[in-house]
């Protein structure tokens, strides 16, 4: 009997923390109910959209990643090349018209340079490498060609030009004109999903806007001192994006 009595008591045990485990999910608490991570209070009302809208600009900022990279075989001697070099550099630019606030270092490095010795069973050391590179951004668009031929020609053998890419320097009035088409994007859709559902579309009641950063234009300007006396450069066009997230009441 005591084995039994024993079993019926764990039972309403058990029965009575399911009990105490409903009555704490269900709550007496006003507000926001949630089981786990669910909200259940959570739910948007009214019509939600998203709006586009696109604005095609031609850039007219172009900005080289370039500079030099000099190796010899004391550190001294490849950081004389590399700084000497360099100089030319900067002169080439600032001299076709780069401004020197538009020009900014973004790397610079003292390397080994190793080769494996079989002999000696290791690497040794044949020499050291300096390599200087900076940014520079062209505001003049027509001279972005000449200006890579000038630096070509001032680094010689020393010059690296990495890459380009173009941007728009104050995109704002661009993005305003977007921000209208987005607005009008999101209410035509609306006022189409209300009217094919029956009811009448009402006030905004949330706005929140995204912008959408248009891809960097890369083009490959050649890692070694161009050759050519004009380095034809095409500018393309950018696309600006922007959307808006829209929730209409339903009157």
């Amino acid at each position: 009997m005591k084995r039994n009595l024993l079993v019926v008591t764990g039972m309403v045990a058990i029965g009575l923390a399911l009990v105490l485990s409903l009555v704490g999910l269900g709550g007496c608490t006003a507000g926001t109910t949630t089981v786990g991570t669910v909200d259940l209070n959570s739910q948007q009302e009214g019509i939600w959209v998203t709006g586009e809208g696109k604005v095609v600009v031609t850039p007219d900022i172009a900005t080289l990643w370039l500079g030099i990279e000099a190796q010899a075989v004391t550190v001294a001697e490849a950081q004389s090349q590399a700084a000497e070099a360099m100089n030319s550099v900067t002169t080439a630019l600032t001299d076709n018209g780069v401004d020197e606030k538009d020009i900014q270092t973004q790397y610079f490095s003292i390397d080994q340079v190793t080769r494996w010795d079989s002999d000696k069973d290791e690497e040794i050391v044949v020499g050291y490498r300096v390599t200087n590179m900076v940014t520079a951004k062209i505001r003049e668009m027509d001279k972005v060609g000449s200006i890579i031929d000038a630096v070509a020609a001032a680094g010689g053998d020393y010059t690296r030009i990495n890459n380009i890419s173009f941007s728009v320097d104050d995109p704002s009035p661009y993005y305003d004109e977007a921000r209208k088409e987005a607005m009008a994007d999101a209410k035509a859709k609306a006022e189409q999903l209300a009217d094919l559902a029956g009811v009448e579309l009402g006030k905004p009641t949330y706005i929140s806007e995204g912008v959408i950063y248009p891809p960097v234009i890369y083009r490959d300007a050649g890692m070694e001192a161009a050759a050519a006396p004009s380095t034809p450069i095409s500018l393309g066009e950018i696309e600006l994006t922007l959307t808006v997230q829209v929730a209409y009441a339903i009157d």
